[in-house]
């Protein structure tokens, strides 16, 4: 009988982890589809600055300006963008991943700007020098918090605290797909040869002028852009994850379901076998 007790205190207590998953993926699917509405709207423009930014940089007066001038590289940043909570596979641990491989990979100093309290977790037991963090963004990251970002990393650059930043984050594809990335953000580089498009523009006022006032506009869109992708990944990691967890725990229900039916039955048996004996005993005392 206690085997018995025990499976069935088993059976509600994975009943109970199956409600909450499920309920997690419902909102996780909720939160997701708002997220991509945002994502989809916000792509187009990123992409077009993104364009101007770099047919501009080809300018050979462009390299005078401060955010898109190049020099030797002695430091490095990342800019980590993760999660604040768990339970969305392996979100987390892959943005980590890829940003441990780049802080391995150079030879120069690196440093890191967190977003995201996993990545802060990881990070501050190990011997990298974090020089920011950002927690609690919420599942609908602002502007506001995309423009303070935004505004540090030029800052660092423009006083060479660091010479090259990069930013670290999962670009969103399909529900299913999420695919971790280190793009360079400063300095602005321009396009390579064969992707850029042989079209004459005329510019006014000058291409130079026109692009040291897009410049700090364009940083602050690659920076809202990533932090939109890096949201979307992990509502869809999550999602997946919870919808996994769910299933699986209702096939550990139907197993431990079948335990308990054949511990039942054979308890039954043992039951009847007794009564058939004491019966027989009795009869032959009579």
């Amino acid at each position: 009988m206690s085997s018995i007790r025990e499976i069935k205190r088993r059976i509600r207590a994975i009943k109970n982890i199956q409600h909450v998953t499920g309920a997690m993926k419902m909102v996780a699917a909720a939160k997701l589809r708002r997220a991509q509405g945002r994502l989809w709207a916000a792509r187009p423009y990123a992409q077009k600055t993104a364009e101007v930014a770099g047919r501009l940089a080809l300018a050979p007066s462009a390299r005078m300006l401060p955010l898109a001038a190049s020099r030797e590289v002695k430091k490095r940043v990342y800019v980590l963008i993760a999660g604040d909570r768990g339970l969305a596979g392996a979100y987390n641990a892959n943005v980590i991943h890829l940003a441990e491989d780049c802080l391995a990979r150079g030879e120069q100093p690196a440093s890191l700007i967190v977003v995201g309290r996993k990545g802060l977790q990881f990070f501050r037991r190990r011997s990298v020098e974090i020089l920011k963090y950002y927690l609690e963004i919420g599942d609908e990251p602002d502007l506001s918090l995309a423009r303070e970002i935004a505004r540090y990393l030029m800052g660092i650059f423009l006083e060479e605290r660091a010479d090259e930043v990069s930013l670290i984050y999962s670009r969103f594809y399909s529900a299913l797909r999420q695919v971790p990335q280190a793009e360079k953000l400063l300095p602005l580089s321009p396009p390579p040869a064969e992707t850029s498009l042989e079209i004459d523009y005329i510019y006014e006022p000058e291409p130079i002028k026109v692009l040291e006032a897009i410049l700090p506009r364009y940083c602050e869109t690659r920076v809202y852009q990533a932090l939109l992708e890096a949201k979307a990944s992990e509502l869809s990691s999550r999602m997946v994850a919870m919808d996994a967890a769910a299933k699986n725990s209702g096939e550990v229900i139907e197993k431990l379901t079948l335990s308990f039916n054949k511990a039942r039955q054979s308890a039954i048996t043992t039951e009847l076998l007794e009564v058939a004996s004491g019966a027989e005993a009795l009869k032959a005392q009579g």
